[in-house]
C-alpha cells in the first residue's frame, strides 16, 4: 500500500511538470485582438529586427511625405490655370542624376543595417543548449540532444491530450468550450490561449544561446516564434538550424507557419524561458520522466 501511494504521488508530480515550469511566469509572446505591430521582443535577434523595422519605417515615411509634397507642389504650381504656357524640354541632367544617386544612397544605408542583421540570423553560434525539433502531422517532437531525452508536444485539445475524464467533463477535440477552458486552467494557461498552449512545452534558461535543429518527418513544416524573431522550415531529409538567446523570462507562443495538411492550424509551439535554477530543477525532473532509465532490454538466449 505504501509503495502504491508513493508511486501515485510520483506520477502526480510528473503530471504537474508543465505547471511547475511556468509558475510565476508572465505570458509575453502571444497575439492580442485589435493590436498592431510586433509582439514584445524576447530575444536579441528580435530586438535587432524591431530596431531595423523602426529605422526603415522612418525612411519610407520620409520618402512618402517627400513624394506627396512633390506631387502637391506640381499640382498647384504647374496646373493649366497657374501655368498656361507649359515648358518644353526632354531632359534635366541634375534632376536625373539626383533621382538616380539619392535612391542608391538610401539603399546603401538600408543594406548596411539589414545585411548584418540577416547574417547574424544565419550564422549559427555554438549553443549552450541544442534541441532537435521534428515536425509531424500534426504535432512537434523535441529532443534535448545533450541530455538524452525527448518528448512530443501536442495542442491542448488535440485528441492525443483528451483523457477519459476529459470526455466525461465534456471536452471535445479542437472545440473551445467551458470544459476546454477548465482543462487549460488545470495546465496553467488562460482560456484565451486555446489553440496556442501545448501539453508539453520547450523549457530553456534565460540569457543562454539555444540552437534548434529543425527537420520534418513527413511533409514540410515551419518552426516559427514571432517574439524571438525566428522561423525555419523543417524539410524531410534535411537538418536546418536556427538560434536565439532569450532575454526575458516568460511564456512565448508560436505556430507551424508552413501549410502542412488539414490540421495545420493545430500545431502550436510553446516555449517557457525560466531562470537557470528553475531550468536545472525542470531538467532533473524531465530526465526522470522522459529519459531511458538505462536498463538493458529484456532478452532471451536461444537454445537448441
Amino acid at each position: 500500500m505504501k509503495n502504491a501511494l508513493t508511486l501515485s504521488g510520483f506520477i502526480a508530480a510528473l503530471a504537474s511538470l508543465p505547471a511547475m515550469a511556468q509558475e510565476g511566469l508572465d505570458t509575453i509572446g502571444k497575439p492580442h485582438d485589435g493590436l498592431m505591430g510586433f509582439q514584445p521582443a524576447g530575444s536579441e535577434l528580435a530586438e535587432g529586427i524591431h530596431q531595423l523595422d523602426h529605422m526603415i519605417l522612418i525612411i519610407i515615411t520620409a520618402i512618402c511625405i517627400f513624394v506627396a509634397g512633390l506631387l502637391l507642389f506640381a499640382i498647384v504650381r504647374f496646373n493649366r490655370r497657374a501655368n498656361p504656357q507649359a515648358a518644353k524640354f526632354t531632359h534635366h541632367t541634375p534632376i536625373e542624376i539626383a533621382w538616380t544617386v539619392i535612391p542608391i544612397l538610401i539603399l546603401i544605408v538600408i543594406g548596411s543595417f539589414s545585411l548584418p542583421e540577416l547574417f547574424r540570423q544565419q550564422e549559427i553560434p555554438d549553443g549552450d543548449i541544442t534541441i532537435k525539433v521534428t515536425g509531424y502531422q500534426w504535432y512537434w517532437g523535441y529532443e534535448y540532444v545533450d541530455e538524452g531525452f525527448a518528448f512530443d508536444s501536442y495542442l491542448i485539445g488535440h485528441p492525443a491530450t483528451i483523457t477519459a475524464e476529459d470526455e466525461a467533463a465534456g471536452v471535445k477535440p479542437f472545440v473551445n468550450s467551458e470544459a476546454m477552458a477548465a482543462k487549460l486552467a488545470a495546465a496553467g494557461y488562460n482560456a484565451d490561449e486555446f489553440l496556442l498552449a501545448t501539453d508539453t512545452a520547450v523549457v530553456v534558461p534565460v540569457n543562454k544561446t539555444i540552437v534548434m535543429q529543425v527537420t520534418g518527418a513527413d511533409v514540410i513544416h515551419s518552426w516559427a516564434l514571432p517574439a524571438f524573431g525566428v522561423k525555419q522550415d523543417g524539410v524531410p531529409g534535411r537538418l536546418a538550424q536556427l538560434w536565439f538567446k532569450p532575454t526575458k523570462e516568460g511564456i512565448y507562443f508560436g505556430q507551424c507557419s508552413e501549410l502542412c495538411g488539414k490540421d495545420h492550424a493545430y500545431m502550436p509551439i510553446t516555449v517557457k524561458v525560466v531562470s537557470e535554477e528553475a531550468y536545472a530543477a525542470w531538467l532533473a525532473a524531465a530526465k526522470e520522466q522522459y529519459a531511458d532509465a538505462g536498463l538493458p532490454l529484456p532478452f532471451q538466449i536461444a537454445s537448441n
